[in-house]
């Protein structure tokens, strides 16, 4: 099936050389193939023998580009860079003496970051790729995005379980263990386990290594790991209330509901369940989040609680609030967390985003069914 994806890769190129990053499997290089082909150079560092040449002899990139059929369109795609990163002072190079424009591509920063890489200081800028968003699927059903979530191969798959289980195995055994990120395998199993458990929930790092049983320190290096390896992030708490003391721990969230649940052995999700209504909420973030880099916005993606209790699910930016409800049945006190906050009258938009189809304003805040709210999110009309 031909997905048409958000992301244009074309509109990108034409400002400037970008680093383009995402998980394993999300469609970096079908994206680039289907974009980008027959109008760039393409360097793919998952062939052996092209990434033991440049190892060898990165000088050699220069010759490659300039013999290709495609090298009068200036525009040069290398693929899975983390895998080479001293070839990025020859990139930095051909940027300035040739004004060559690169979209290079990976699936970990961590390689780039701690590895006192050349990030071209300015001359490229970043983007990322997510798995599928509801806008992307020709046809979604939420309660099985829900349950396997968007990676391309899962999401199109008649057996999405088996796509998801071949995947954690995966990731685990060659992103994991042949990138030499950890040293003891099981381990990491162990505390994979109980970070997909505790999914889209404030982050006790105690609590985690003794579920695990991997010491407090490891288990911090570990969420960094899945950090820099684009598996998951920390959603940062917003602490800007006045009236309400803010807590300031993090939220961690796994990249995909999907990837959470296989890793986590979830079967099936009843739905009165509470691991129902978490994966809704995943749901929203990963919209937000994926919105908010498409479309260039800045503004970062928060979540509010207060010392005693009160809290929103997202908050983008200083000025916007969404809670995230899965019931079909909007009632006052699915509101409380909102109300809270806006008594601080520092936000100005506030929405309860839920299953309910009837549209409402109550007290300031719109209700709106998800449907709803992601249609005029795309359309550019919530943020």
């Amino acid at each position: 099936m031909d997905l048409a994806r958000t992301l244009d890769l074309g509109a990108l190129l034409e400002k400037k050389s970008f680093f383009l990053f995402g998980p394993r499997a999300t469609g970096k290089s079908f994206l680039i193939d289907r974009t980008l082909a027959t109008k760039a150079v393409v360097v793919d560092l998952l062939r052996s023998d092209m990434l033991l040449r440049l190892a060898a002899a990165p000088h050699l990139l220069e010759g490659m580009i300039d013999a290709s059929p495609q090298a009068a369109s200036r525009v040069v795609v290398i693929d899975e860079i983390q895998k080479l990163p001293s070839l990025l002072d020859e990139v930095h190079r051909l940027i300035e003496r040739r004004n060559l424009r690169f979209l290079l591509t990976g699936s970990s920063a961590r390689k780039l970051r701690r590895g006192a890489a050349n990030l071209l200081a300015g001359r490229a800028w970043h983007a990322e790729l997510f798995p599928l968003t509801s806008v992307e699927l020709p046809t979604f059903d939420l309660d099985r995005y829900l349950r396997f979530g968007g990676l391309p191969a899962v999401a199109l798959s008649p057996d999405p379980a088996e796509e998801l289980h071949a995947y954690v195995r995966t990731y685990l055994y060659e992103e994991i263990q042949a990138e030499g990120l950890v040293r003891k395998l099981p381990l990491f199993s162990r505390f994979l386990l109980a970070a997909a458990l505790t999914n889209g929930q404030m982050v006790n790092f105690a609590q985690v290594a003794s579920d695990s049983g991997v010491p407090a320190s490891t288990v911090r290096e570990y969420y960094g790991i899945l950090e820099d390896t684009l598996v998951g992030f920390m959603l940062r708490p917003w602490t800007k209330s006045q009236k309400r003391q803010a807590i300031s721990t993090a939220k961690f969230f796994l990249f995909d509901t999907g990837v959470a649940h296989a890793i986590a052995g979830t079967e099936s999700i009843d739905r009165n369940s509470d691991l129902y209504g978490r994966s809704f909420e995943h749901f929203v973030a990963m919209e937000l989040r994926a919105f908010l880099s498409y479309r260039r916005n800045r503004l970062p993606l928060s979540y509010w609680r207060s010392k005693h209790g009160h809290e929103v699910d997202f908050m983008v930016g200083d000025d916007t609030a969404i809670e995230v409800k899965a019931t079909r049945h909007i009632v006052d006190r699915d509101l409380r967390g909102v109300k809270a906050l806006k008594e601080e009258r520092l936000v100005k938009r506030f929405f309860v985003v839920s299953q309910d189809d009837i549209e409402t304003t109550r007290d300031g805040i719109a209700c709106v069914n998800w449907r709803t709210f992601l249609e005029r999110l795309w359309a550019g009309r919530i943020v």
